[in-house]
């Protein structure tokens, strides 16, 4: 086993002895609390004219015990349909690699017309208390305020163009909150990337008379980010809005240094009739061609390289009743060569464990190069 997961997860620094983890570990799983919960995610994709299947079987255990806790979350994944697997698409997906010091998945195996490969998602640990939050390992670094685009989170940024947005690499980092008071908070991280340098952030959210505020610093060899994030309620009429800007410095490796600043507002509206209307809008002082987008993929800012100057973004969701949601989502670009993005999903909940859903991705614009129309059924089943 551990000769498994050096071939895969790369040397160790330093190897402790089983002996001793087992000595300082087993009283506190003795007495501790478990709680596993396995998720099945099943895609049937139509994408131009190709129909493949993606599936995805998620593992996940979380362990508490007084004030420490851990969670493991790990993945199988199999694709079928052997006109994806050959084409330049799939090709590109199998590059993806999280920017961590060691492998969080393995090599994709081949077999007849499909692929699989596992993935460690998520695998961290930590304490925390009524001040303090400590966590270390594989986790997600939460930044920004935005529903769409989060222009100061250069750590597990979502893409909102993605099949699932929310899916993202997780970063090997060391994280600690300290609640200064009942309004405020200061979280220091430090990560460490692929190539074993140091991304590191601070950040203070605090309440400021109507509003939550937060200013958020993030450094890295290639890389300097300042940015803040504003939230909150507009009076008494239940609108919420949300503002965040980032300036961001950047040193490509094949390009010439970059500065620039990215702002997005937004606001959100909950009706009585289970209705809720989003609405955010982007701007970008700089852009990035199609070109510079590959070959820079591995970038810390990968996600803040845009296409045009500004972006507009409308969403629109509904609970018809306790089994049925619907949602819609319209994304359009407003420079010379206009790209627009919808996404729109139906879900049917059977019961706790069972779910159905029937969804469309649609592009158009050079920008999304590459990427055809996607229509899907997704059988979800948890247990």
């Amino acid at each position: 086993m551990g000769n498994w997961l050096i071939k895969y997860f790369g040397q160790p620094q330093g190897v402790v002895p089983t002996g001793i983890i087992v000595l300082l570990f087993f009283p506190l799983v003795l007495f501790a609390e478990f709680d596993t919960r396995i998720e099945n995610s099943n895609f049937s994709i139509s994408q131009d004219d190709t129909l493949y299947n993606y599936n995805r079987l998620r593992l996940q255990s979380n362990y508490s015990h007084e004030n420490f806790f851990a969670t493991f979350i790990g993945d199988g994944v199999n694709y079928y349909g052997k006109e994806y697997i050959d084409s330049s698409t799939f090709n590109f997906l199998k590059a993806q690699q999280s920017d961590t010091p060691f492998r969080t998945q393995t090599d994709f195996k081949n077999y007849g017309n499909g692929a699989s490969y596992a993935k460690l998602y998520r695998l961290y640990g930590g304490y925390e208390d009524e001040k303090n939050r400590v966590v270390i390992g594989v986790q997600n670094i939460a930044m920004g305020v935005g529903r769409i685009w989060t222009p100061t989170n250069i750590f597990n940024p979502k893409n909102s163009y993605a099949l699932e947005p929310d899916e993202t690499f997780g970063v090997a980092a060391l994280s600690y909150t300290r609640h200064l008071d009942d309004m405020s908070q200061i979280m220091v991280v430090s990560s460490q990337k692929e190539d074993n340098s140091f991304k590191s952030a601070l950040r203070y959210k605090t309440f400021l008379e109507v509003a939550d505020v937060a200013l958020n610093i993030i450094s890295s060899d290639d890389t300097t980010m300042v940015g803040y994030e504003v939230e909150g309620n507009l009076g008494d009429t239940g609108v919420e809005v949300r503002s965040e800007g980032a300036y961001i410095k950047h040193e490509f490796k094949n390009m010439k240094t970059t500065e620039f600043t990215q702002m997005i507002v937004g606001a959100d509206y909950g009706f009585k009739n289970g209705v809720t209307l989003v609405g955010e809008m982007l701007y970008s002082s700089d852009t990035f061609s199609y070109n510079k987008l590959l070959a820079n993929q591995q970038s810390d800012i990968i996600s803040n390289m845009v296409n045009s100057n500004l972006y507009t973004a409308l969403g629109l969701s509904k609970s018809f009743n306790i089994f049925l949601d619907g949602s819609l989502s319209y994304i359009s670009s407003l420079n010379e060569n206009h790209a627009h993005f919808l996404s729109s999903n139906l879900t049917y909940t059977l019961d706790d464990y069972n779910t159905f859903s029937v969804g469309a991705l649609l592009y158009r614009g050079d920008i999304f190069n590459g990427l055809g129309d996607s229509y899907y059924f997704r059988y979800g089943l948890s247990f």
